[in-house]
């Protein structure tokens, strides 16, 4: 009979004589037992892959400019909402002012980004892709359109909306309306 204890770390069961599995470097990690604890942590794992792989196009073709992941989500929210307010992407990435003014000023210093005073307010930053910006932009996003498109005809009929819905509620409950809202405003602007 197995020896049942509580993993009070993870929260989950597990059982004695699977609570610790070898691995290839001698080290031991707890094992839960099979249901459906197991497959969320699958769901995470498989959240890894996803994004390494959706990431992997994109990080290459960066890596030629010397720019990371932290430009590309700049240059993409910039490019897909034309005027917006520096104070607008801080909120939108919650990164601090510190890392967006070192990713923002290499942008800026190598021509993919600009800045310009707001209209009402001068002391207002607002920012605009340029046209090498906006090539840049959309070379990465081709890539993954093109990777999600394949995943989801792969998928079949109804993917695309359960994806969205999926995707929707993995967002923090807060932040739901003005991701809404910032997404319709890009679809809308860009009809």
């Amino acid at each position: 009979m197995t020896d049942i204890t509580s993993d009070s770390v993870a929260g989950r069961r597990m059982s004695r004589s699977s609570a610790a599995q070898s691995t290839t470097n001698g080290a031991s990690r707890p094992q839960p037992e099979d249901g459906p604890q197991t497959d969320l942590v699958a769901c995470v794992e498989l959240l890894f892959f996803a994004y390494r792989d959706f990431t992997g196009g994109p990080d290459a073709v960066l890596e030629e400019y010397g720019f990371g992941r932290a430009h590309h989500r700049v240059l993409h929210f910039v490019h897909r909402n034309p005027g917006l307010r520096v104070a607008d992407l801080l909120d939108i990435l919650k990164i601090t002012k510190q890392s967006l003014a070192r990713v923002l000023k290499q942008l800026i210093d190598k021509g993919f980004i600009m800045q310009r005073a707001g209209n009402d307010d001068r002391r207002e930053r607002r920012l605009f892709v340029t046209a090498k910006g906006g090539r840049l932009a959309d070379k990465l996003s081709i890539q993954q359109i093109k990777h999600i498109e394949a995943a989801l005809a792969k998928a079949g009929p109804g993917a695309a909306e359960f994806a969205r819905r999926f995707l929707f509620a993995m967002i923090t409950e807060s932040d739901r309306p003005r991701v809404e809202a910032l997404v319709k405003l890009a679809s809308e602007t860009r009809a």
